[in-house]
Parts: C-alpha cells; sequence; structure tokens
C-alpha cells in the first residue's frame, strides 16, 4: 500500500473522469462528434497516466471499459488491438529474458565481457557499460542494473579500503561507474525491437494503422549504431571529462570478477540449453526476411519467431523422465503482464484517434501552415519528447505522442518514419534526472550518487543526444526505410 499519495495524483484522480465529463458533455463540436468522444477519452488517459494516479496498466484498461460503451468501437475491435501481434512479439522476449534470469545466463555474460575488458579503472567502466548494454538489448533495463549493481558496488568498495580511504578520485570513479551502468541500461535497449517498451509501441501502431512493417533487421541497423555511439559518448564524457578519477590499476577488480564466475560454476546444461534457443531466436529474427525469400512455403515473422522460443522454453525437457522444463507457468509470476496490457491500450487509442479523424484533422492544421520546415519540427519533436520523458513514463509518453507525430507528419508530407523513430528513441535518452527511469532511480539509491551530480552528465548527454537523433533522422533513417 502507498503511504504517500502525494497531491498531483489526488488532482490527477479527480480531474481526469472530470475533464472527460466537460469534454464530452461540450455544447458545440471541437472537431467532429465522433471525434469529440476520443478526445475525451483521450484527455482522461492522459492525465492519469502523467500523473500515474492510478496504475499507468490500469488506466491503459480505459478504452477496454468506454469506447464500447459511448459507441467509439465495439468490443471486439478493441479487444483486438489487445492482442496484436507485437504484443505476442515482447511477451517472447519477456519469456526469453525469464530464461536467461532464471539460470543465470545474464550474469555470466555480464561478468565475461567485464572480464575480457582489462583492470584499470577506466578499462573496468567500459566493460560494465558494454556488458549492461548488451544485456538490455533482450532482458528489461531494470533487471539488467539489478544485476550489474551488486557487483559494481563490490569493486566500489574494494578501492574505499585503500590507503587514502574514499578520495575524491575514487569519488569520481564510482560516480562514472554508476552513471555508466544506468546510461547503458537505458540505451542498450534501443538497439533491438524488443530491447524496450517504446519500440514496440512504434513497430505496433505502424503495423496497425498503416500496415508499415519494421523488422528487427530494419530496426536494428538503425538502433544498435545510435546505441554504440551513444555509448562511446556516454563513456568518454564521464572519464575524460565530467568525472574522471585518474585512478591507478585495479588489479584485485579482477579477482572479484573472477570470484563472481566462479560463485556460478561452470557453464551448465540448463544454461546452455537456454543459449541455444537464445541464439537461435537472434539467428532468425535477423535472418527473417532472407530465409522467407528462400524458403516461400514458410512465413515467419518476428512475433512468430518471439513465440516459439517462449514455447521452446515451456516445452522442451532437460529431464524427460522427471517432466522437467527450463521454465514452467508458475514462471511467468514475474513476467510484467501490466506492460502488455500498456501496448494494447496504446494500440486501441492511436485506432480509435486514426478512425475518428484526429490524426487527419492534427495534419490538415500542419499542411495549412507553408512556413512549417519538417526539419525544424522533426528537431523540436526530438527535443521536446526527450525532456518530457524525464519526467513521465516513456511507454505512456509515445502511446500518446505517436498518433500526433504522424498526423503532423502526414501535415508536412513527410515520411512518417523520418520522425517517429527518432522521436520514440527519444523516448529512452533520459539521462538527467533519477525518477525519469528504473535504472536512474536504483543506481540514485546506491547513495553514490546526489541529483545534481546525475543532472549534470545529463543535460549534456541529453542535449547530445537530440543532436545525434536529428543527425540520424536526416542520414541514417532514410538510407533504411
Amino acid at each position: 500500500m502507498e503511504n504517500n499519495y502525494s497531491w498531483y495524483k489526488k488532482l490527477g484522480l479527480l480531474f481526469g473522469p472530470i475533464l472527460f465529463l466537460v469534454l464530452y458533455n461540450l455544447p458545440f463540436t471541437l472537431i467532429t462528434p465522433a471525434a469529440d468522444k476520443v478526445i475525451a477519452v483521450a484527455v482522461w488517459m492522459i492525465i492519469w497516466w502523467i500523473t500515474e494516479t492510478v496504475s499507468i496498466s490500469v488506466t491503459a484498461l480505459l478504452p477496454l471499459t468506454l469506447f464500447p460503451l459511448l459507441g467509439i468501437m465495439d468490443m471486439s475491435a478493441v479487444a483486438a488491438n489487445y492482442g496484436s501481434p507485437i504484443v505476442f512479439l515482447f511477451f517472447g522476449g519477456f519469456v526469453m529474458a525469464l530464461a536467461l534470469e532464471k539460470v543465470n545466463l545474464h550474469k555470466r555474460i555480464a561478468l565475461n565481457i567485464v572480464q575480457v575488458t582489462g583492470t584499470s579503472p577506466d578499462k573496468i567502466i567500459l566493460g560494465f557499460m558494454l556488458a549492461t548494454a548488451f544485456l538490455s538489448m533482450w532482458i528489461s533495463n531494470t533487471a539488467t542494473t539489478v544485476v550489474m549493481l551488486p557487483i559494481a558496488l563490490s569493486v566500489i568498495n574494494l578501492i574505499q579500503q585503500d590507503e587514502d580511504g574514499f578520495s575524491d578520485r575514487d569519488k569520481n570513479f564510482a560516480l562514472s561507474i554508476m552513471l555508466g551502468i544506468a546510461y547503458a541500461a537505458n540505451v542498450g535497449g534501443i538497439a533491438t525491437i524488443i530491447g524496450t517498451p517504446p519500440n514496440t509501441v512504434l513497430v505496433g501502431f505502424m503495423e496497425s494503422e498503416y500496415q508499415v512493417q519494421i523488422s528487427f533487421l530494419s530496426w536494428l541497423k538503425i538502433g544498435l549504431p545510435f546505441s554504440c555511439i551513444m555509448i562511446f559518448i556516454i563513456y568518454t564524457l564521464l572519464v575524460k571529462f565530467i568525472y574522471p578519477s585518474r585512478l591507478t590499476q585495479l588489479h584485485q577488480s579482477r579477482d572479484i570478477i573472477a570470484e563472481e564466475l566462479a560463485k556460478l560454476g561452470p557453464i551448465n546444461s540448463a544454461e546452455w540449453r537456454v543459449l541455444i534457443i537464445f541464439l537461435i531466436t537472434i539467428f532468425l529474427w535477423v535472418t527473417r526476411v532472407y530465409l522467407n525469400e528462400l524458403l516461400p512455403f514458410i512465413k515467419l515473422s518476428d512475433a512468430g519467431i518471439s513465440v516459439l522460443a517462449a514455447f521452446a522454453f515451456f516445452t522442451i525437457p532437460f529431464n524427460f523422465n522427471r517432466g522437467e522444463f527450463t521454465l514452467r507457468w508458475e514462471d511467468t509470476v514475474k513476467l510484467p503482464w501490466g506492460i502488455l496490457i500498456l501496448f494494447g491500450g496504446g494500440l486501441a487509442l492511436a485506432k480509435a484517434l486514426s478512425e475518428a479523424g484526429v490524426i487527419d484533422y492534427i495534419g490538415a492544421i500542419v499542411s495549412a501552415n507553408d512556413s512549417l520546415d519538417s526539419f525544424v519540427i522533426g528537431a523540436l519533436l526530438i527535443l521536446v519528447m526527450l525532456f518530457m520523458t524525464e519526467l513521465m513514463s516513456n511507454v505512456a509518453l509515445i502511446s500518446i505522442f505517436a498518433p500526433v507525430v504522424a498526423g503532423i507528419a502526414l501535415g508536412l508530407d513527410t515520411e512518417m518514419l523520418l520522425l517517429l523513430i527518432p522521436v520514440t528513441m527519444a523516448s529512452s535518452c533520459a539521462f538527467m534526472l533519477p525518477m525519469a527511469t528504473p535504472p536512474n532511480a536504483i543506481v540514485f539509491a546506491s547513495g553514490y550518487i546526489k541529483v545534481h551530480e546525475m543532472a549534470k552528465a545529463g543535460i549534456w548527454l541529453n542535449l547530445i543526444s537530440v543532436l545525434i537523433l536529428i543527425l540520424f533522422s536526416a542520414y541514417v533513417i532514410p538510407n533504411v526505410f
């Protein structure tokens, strides 16, 4: 039970439905009667999403409740969004993450990456960042940070035990490794469709509303280079300019990593099975387009591959006689079902906005203004999204923003993905505040970071992210889509 139900949450709880009733009963029409109904529901959802007065997943159930009741969409049409193929794509990704975590394979992968990078302080930080970013491509950034944090704390405790205690140089090392883990967890997820929920929201929106498919490989061609560039920039900025430690070699850190690996023991058969299924799944995602061309009698889809992987974890036994499998259904109690509902609610809202003509209306307003430049508008949208995501859930934010950006793209007569992809990626680039993302909050709770220290590094990274996303919009995305 939440003991501190803040004043803005109380206001949100009241004003959401109140504003809905006001807008629904206006004596005049804003756009059309159908569009006005959708706008009224959308305002209620936006207020509850922004204030998080109730769980954002609960808010995502409003379309199921209100759309059929108000005659906006019938129940079967609304419910179809909650069973979208994209929802099952992410479901399979969640199950794969559960399997990696259950056999501790994610920790083994992370420790081996850190072990390879070396024992100098800067290389240790780089190793932690690379390991965190790689894991975040496949499992939630929260779980990734939780895995990496205790290992990093062990290394920090090591440098505190030297002759000079916890010096300023030691403090800078601690700041860099903590911030590096949080920031790498944030940008690592951008690399793949399943790495972070906003990516999946966009893919589902484009497929549902415009029948445009964004394949796993296509996204990887954009997301992976961006993540790699950002990792390099974050690392350089932290260890060379903002919080340089200039510590000497930390040979004992290698002992800590070796000790953690020793605790895991040799790789066992359960880990091998998960690793094989994991690698086959990635192979199928990356080569799906080519396999469908070579083998026209099969029809692979990213969602289908994802569910197939999940099915394998539940049905391929490692002990046939005893009926033991990698995962049992009871393990899915840890699966974030609320995020899947959130996807459905976002898709249902986008569908209603589109069918009611709200997106076309936004496009008409934009196209009526000849003075607007698509490049400038795109840059402003990226900037607004990136700084808004410091204050509210990026999944809810992209669910609200995607239809609006689509309407703007229509009005500017610009390819939608040139605006939508960088705006979506911007929603995962929150570096300034502890409350912006779970990784930021987790490392902040370690006690080694103050708010102003995170903001000092974060403001520069936010601005650099905007610049890079603008460049990607202009030069990279057009060459992929």
